[in-house]
């Protein structure tokens, strides 16, 4: 569940009082129960890949000596599971590459969340969609064809079930699987503490978002200029983090020289009262973090030594590769090129499901290509909130949406809009609607209320 803080501090007692520093951590390492922030090695993520894999095995045998439509069935989803074990291995080291970045440039926790962490769990559905286009128009041909109309029900069809789809997914169960992971590995503050701000700013944004991409619906066709639209209300919304972004800064550089001047034992309930009468603001949870990270710099300089290096993990957190700033981007350029080729094969792997069940890719996007590319966005999201970072868990899957909904919808519009010779994209099959476009705009429209209620 959500615990909206409100700047008071009734509800989170912060463990520095007035014992020394070193009394009180011993205190805590002893009495106090442990959390798991996630970090180190993941083995159960191994151990499941490891049984996806050896499952394939069998089906890829099994299919190869005696083919049925059951086991190539079976084959195909083990294939779209090892697809989302790629993407989730290739987004790992991306979003922690992107969490340097934040670091670097003292870019707050929600905003690094809606910005960076959103995209970083976003590249699938971005290149999933563009993906659908060009397999659409591979298979009907030169825009001239008398069936080239016939992509925009495929294509860019499948492009709006698969970031529709990962939208609600990533409102209803992203929230359920962060509440469930911390009540159970973080029992010290077992609640998903979100600021207020992030709430209203986010969620605002994302209904505004979904409110012009139902209205975009209810047209026949789509054409490149919404594309441009929605690529001007991303621009504004990011301008809109920016603004908290450099209100943020100035709140860390005013507890930074408070912290400095009164000592780090200060009373948080003071510490709290000095960013409100400066003219700040920031919930109590916020300055907490803020204020952990002061007295972990301070301790590793006062001892004369190095923070240890940041590290972008891969294979599972067996490994893992020092970030600077050359690495740093890299990293971001390696997993991006992993993510489109793994995207593409989810494409062909999609539509191979949707011919062998013999429904249209419409419904085979919306459910299984939905979920696939929102693993990234679920496990970022856990491990966000596991590190304590829970307005960053929150703004990650709102983030993810507007993304979804405003670049990943127009950038597959622009290529597909291009590829007609700029003509509408026609979202008819056979003169009705794509079969399941209308029960998704009830869906969003639900869930846009839903959010407003919330």
């Amino acid at each position: 569940m959500f615990l909206l803080q409100d700047g008071s501090t009734n509800e989170i007692e912060v463990a520095i009082g007035t014992e020394s520093k070193e009394s009180l951590m011993t205190e805590q390492r002893i009495d106090a129960p442990q959390d798991d922030d996630g970090s180190g090695p993941n083995f159960f993520g191994m151990i499941l890949s490891a049984v996806i894999v050896a499952l394939f095995a069998v089906l890829w045998i099994a299919q190869s000596k005696q083919p049925s439509p059951a086991v190539h069935l079976g084959f195909l989803v083990t294939q779209l599971a090892l697809v989302s074990i790629v993407m989730w291995q290739a987004c790992d080291p991306f979003a922690d590459a992107a969490q340097w970045i934040g670091k670097r440039f003292h870019i707050p926790g929600s905003v690094r969340g809606a910005t960076l962490d959103a995209v970083a769990s976003s590249m699938p559905e971005l290149f999933s969609g563009i993906f659908f286009v060009l397999a659409a128009m591979s298979f009907f041909g030169h825009q001239n064809s008398p069936d080239s109309h016939a992509t925009g029900a495929e294509g860019f069809g499948s492009t709006i079930a698969t970031c529709a789809g990962s939208a609600v997914y990533n409102m209803i169960l992203i929230p359920a699987f962060c509440a469930l992971v911390i009540s159970f590995k973080r029992p010290s503050r077992p609640t998903i503490d979100v600021e207020p701000a992030v709430i209203t700013r986010d969620g605002l944004w994302f209904v505004g978002c979904s409110v012009l991409l139902i209205v975009f619906l209810n047209a026949d066709s789509m054409s490149w200029w919404m594309g441009v639209i929605l690529l001007a209300a991303y621009a504004a919304y990011v301008m809109h983090l920016y603004y908290d972004a450099k209100h943020h800064k100035k709140v860390v550089e005013h507890i930074h020289l408070y912290l400095d001047k009164h000592g780090v034992e200060v009373d948080h309930a003071e510490l709290d009262a000095s960013v409100t009468s400066a003219g700040l603001r920031l919930a109590s949870t916020s300055t907490k973090l803020v204020r952990e990270t002061y007295s972990i710099t301070r301790q590793y300089s006062e001892a004369g030594e190095d923070p240890p290096p940041d590290e972008a993990g891969i294979l599972f957190g067996y490994a893992g590769v020092p970030l600077n700033m050359a690495t740093c981007w890299m990293v971001i350029a390696v997993a991006t090129l992993i993510v489109a080729g793994a995207c593409y094969y989810l494409v062909e792997v999609t539509l191979g499901i949707a011919e062998d069940l013999k429904v249209p890719a419409f419904f085979v996007a919306v459910i299984l290509a939905a979920a696939a590319s929102s693993v990234p966005d679920t496990l970022l999201a856990i491990a966000a909130a596991r590190r304590g970072d829970d307005s960053g868990a929150v703004s990650n899957a709102f983030g993810s949406n507007i993304f979804d909904i405003c670049v990943c919808l127009a950038i597959p519009l622009f290529i597909n809009s291009y590829l007609m010779d700029w003509q509408p994209v026609t979202l008819l099959e056979n003169g009705e609607p794509i079969p399941g476009l209308v029960g998704l705009r009830y869906l969003l429209m639900a869930m846009t209320v839903v959010t407003l209620g919330v």
